[in-house]
Order: C-alpha cells, then structure tokens, then sequence
C-alpha cells in the first residue's frame, strides 16, 4: 500500500481529489472503514456527504467482519470490532450465530454479550456463552498470578537455625559483621552469617465484601470484580462475599466459584441505590476490626446520599476498613463523582481507584 493510500484511508472519501482513488484491496479497506465509520453523526455535522446508496452490495454484518479479518491486522481488527459495538452499537454481531462463530473472543465482546444476553435466544445464548469463558478464562489467569503474587508468604523477622540459601538474610549479616570490614582489601570478613524463616506468620480470619454497582456503566467493573472474587474465594485467612446492585440488591456469594456462570446472571443497567447496598453489606460485617468493604461504583448517588455517608461513617467508626473504589475505564482512569467521593473520605472512607491486582494487595496487607 502507498503512502497516498494510507492517507487516503485516514482521510476518507473528500481526500480523493488530492490522493487518487483506490483500487483492489485498498478499496476494499476503504468500503470497510465507510461501513463502519460512515453512520458517525460527526459527518453530518462537519458537512462530509456520505456516498453510499450505488454499491453493488451491501455489507452485512457477517461479510463485514470476514472482510476486515482478511483485510487487516489483528490489532485493528479488535479495534473495529469493540467500536462496533460500543460506538455504534451493532449488537447483531453478539447476537447472530454466524457472527458468534467467527468472532475473536475478546473483553469488548464479553461485555457486549453482558448487555445484550437478554435478546438471545437459547441458542445463540449458548454460543455467546463461549465468549464468556474465553474470556474470563484469559482475566482468571492474568489475575490469579496478580493474587498468588501478593498472598506470597513474606520471610519473618525470627532467626532460623536452617542454614541454606534461600533463608539467608542479607541485611542482618551485613549488620552483624561490619567491624570486620577490611578497607584495604575493601571487603566484608563475615564470621556470623544470618538466617530468617520462611514460615508464614498466622493469618487471622479476615473478611472482605465486594459491593458492586450493576448499572450499565459498569460492566468492566462487574466483569472484573466476579474474577476477583473467584480469585480470591478459598485463600487462607479470607472469607469473601460478592454482592451486585443497582436498585435492588443480589447477594452472588454462592456463584463465586464459577465467575461465568455469575456474569451470565448479572442484569446490568437500571437506577444506582448506593446506600441500600452499604446497608446490606454492614450487615454481614461480623468482626468490623477484621473486615474490609469495598464499594466498586461510580458513585453518582440515585438514592439517598445522606443515608449513605451516614452509614459508611458508622463502618468507619467501628473499625472497618471502607474502601470505595471508583470505576475505572478501558485505559484504567478512573471516573466517579468526586464531590461524593469527597463526602466519603471525610467520614473516614478509603477513596480512589484500583486494579483487581492492586485490590488483592490492599487485602493481603491487612492480612498480615
């Protein structure tokens, strides 16, 4: 492909009097592009006239994706396919089974399959179920590696009378030996060389409740607080619930161990009743000084948000540790209501945004 080509992809159709047109698979990229890219309201408003109406043929959707994979690179192809169905909201290709079984699993998708698992009918369901699992499949590995990493038993301070390698304890011998330091020679004579033991200290019973906002803006969150959750279910020490709301407030405690199964159960969208959920959630507090409560949302309040700072305030006061966590998008920047936010952390309330990882280190913090 030209240079002149290349722009005139970018530039589209208004750019062809300055670059040429097009011709064999160039062309074809380019009637890909205007498929997708050319229903942008965008065009209208900035006086780009669509030439659309003469084709031979019209692009379905089905042709539309075996096009753009024969036509383009893996990266773009993920791109195309996740603006389709968020930008403009092609929904037909999360719920046509031809579509289904050509598509790469990917998390753009998985979160299609979230919004629109309620138009599929049992079939379709059943293929769609498939993108599921992949997904959370590659998320499950990614973030128990993120866990195991964190929960990783830390070396005790307590000497240890197993002298080998791994137990040795730089730090203390360096202490331990500094008179015998030869600056002549500019080395270290060490005669009592350290050790520490391995062993994990006693972890006390924790328990940690994940509130997790429902509506439609916060399908990555749901998506990737159902893994965690799975993650963390069955570590030592932890005892983990999973509770899902927007108006109303489902307690997914039992599905944890299966994160598709829950995700397939999860209704996203409807109002947010912040509050009714942190009520719910300090209910199952049983020791507040051993217990975490994170609240995933973007924290724009449908219900009371007197009652909710009120009510966080109480956990604060008791001793728990509140951690209300914003909604992060694709690129992990966080977006939530700040000013409530604010609110929060003033009564006592951790606020911030964190990763799933970042998430399980906090937890395994308070663990030890």
């Amino acid at each position: 492909m030209t240079d002149l080509e290349r722009w005139r992809l970018i530039l589209g159709e208004p750019a062809s009097r300055c670059t040429g047109g097009l011709q064999s698979d160039a062309a074809r990229r380019d009637a890909a592009l205007e498929w997708l890219y050319g229903r942008d309201p965008e065009l209208a408003e900035r006086g780009v006239r669509k030439t659309g109406g003469n084709e031979d043929s019209v692009l379905q959707t089905v042709d539309w994706l075996d096009e753009v994979h024969t036509l383009f690179p893996r990266e773009t192809i993920e791109r195309l396919e996740r603006d389709a169905v968020e930008r403009y909201e092609i929904t037909d290709i999360v719920t046509d089974p031809e579509v289904l079984q050509r598509i790469e699993p990917n998390p753009a998708l998985l979160r299609a399959v979230l919004r629109t698992k309620h138009l599929m009918n049992p079939a379709v369901l059943a293929m769609a179920r498939k993108i599921v699992e992949a997904v959370v499949r590659q998320l499950m590995e990614k973030l128990k590696t993120e866990v195991r990493t964190a929960f990783s038993g830390t070396k005790s301070r307590r000497p240890s009378i197993h002298k080998n390698s791994r137990n040795f304890d730089f730090r203390s011998t360096i202490r331990a030996n500094l008179q015998r330091y030869q600056p002549e020679e500019r080395k270290l004579a060490i005669e009592h060389p350290k050790f520490v033991s391995r062993s994990q200290r006693h972890l006390e019973q924790w328990q940690v409740v994940l509130l997790v906002d429902q509506s439609g803006s916060m399908t990555s969150s749901v998506i990737h607080s159902a893994v965690t959750a799975a993650c963390l279910w069955g570590l030592p020490g932890l005892r983990t619930h999973l509770v899902a709301f927007d108006t109303n407030v489902v307690d997914l405690t039992s599905d944890v161990t299966d994160p598709v199964e829950l995700l397939m159960k999860v209704q996203l969208g409807g109002g947010t009743d912040i509050a009714r959920a942190v009520a719910y959630g300090a209910e199952l507090v049983d020791s507040p000084r051993r217990s975490i409560v994170a609240i995933i949302s973007d924290f724009y309040e449908g219900g009371s948000e007197e009652r909710l700072v009120r009510t966080v305030k109480g956990l604060c006061e008791q001793g728990t540790h509140v951690l209300c966590l914003a909604a992060l998008d694709d690129e992990a920047n966080p977006d939530y209501d700040r000013a409530l936010g604010q609110r929060l952390a003033n009564v006592g309330a951790h606020v911030g945004a964190m990763t799933p990882g970042q998430l399980a280190e906090f937890v395994a913090e308070k663990l030890r």
